[in-house]
């Protein structure tokens, strides 16, 4: 899950009702929010999707590659039986394949990345409506990130809260 995203909108978020409820009594809570969301049932799917995407990919990229060899293998092979037409053909064909295949890391990469964030969105956005909605339900105006608190009373951790939330024991 994006760590960085999931910070600043509740941060953002904060920021709003602080300066919405300044003159209100303030009540303060705290949560880890990636313990809520590495517990949600949705957010393990997402990782099992993730994991045969990212395995599908690097198979399609394995298979690419052994096609490459296996032609390169064939050229060596039979080269000195072409003609040097042949062989110029033969050699921009695999110099093709090779070209193809350098970028493939990176373009492997920028896939998962996407794929992550798609995957990742509607579950960061569930958990934040859920951490609204406890905070609202029991008189938060304010909820921080954990690891940006020092010092606070357990009382004041709504993970729980928000587990029940969500339907998660």
């Amino acid at each position: 899950m994006n760590k960085r995203f999931l910070v600043v909108i509740l941060m953002i978020w904060t920021l709003h009702f602080f300066y919405n409820t300044a003159s209100a009594q303030n009540k303060i809570g705290f949560i880890d929010l990636n313990e809520v969301l590495n517990s949600m049932p949705e957010a393990k799917k997402a990782d099992t999707t993730l994991r045969e995407y990212t395995d599908a990919l690097n198979a399609n990229a394995n298979e690419m590659q052994k096609e490459l060899n296996d032609k390169y293998n064939k050229f060596v092979a039979d080269s000195l039986k072409m003609t040097p037409a042949a062989k110029e053909a033969q050699r921009r064909i695999l110099q093709d394949k090779i070209q193809e295949l350098s970028g493939m890391d990176q373009k492997i990469q920028n896939q998962i990345d996407t794929r992550r964030n798609e995957l990742a969105v509607p579950i960061q956005k569930k958990a934040l409506e859920a951490v609204k909605t406890v905070a609202k339900e029991n008189g938060y105006t304010h909820v921080f990130p954990k690891e940006y608190v020092f010092v606070f009373p357990e009382s004041d951790d709504i993970a729980d809260k928000v587990k029940r939330k969500l339907g998660i024991k």
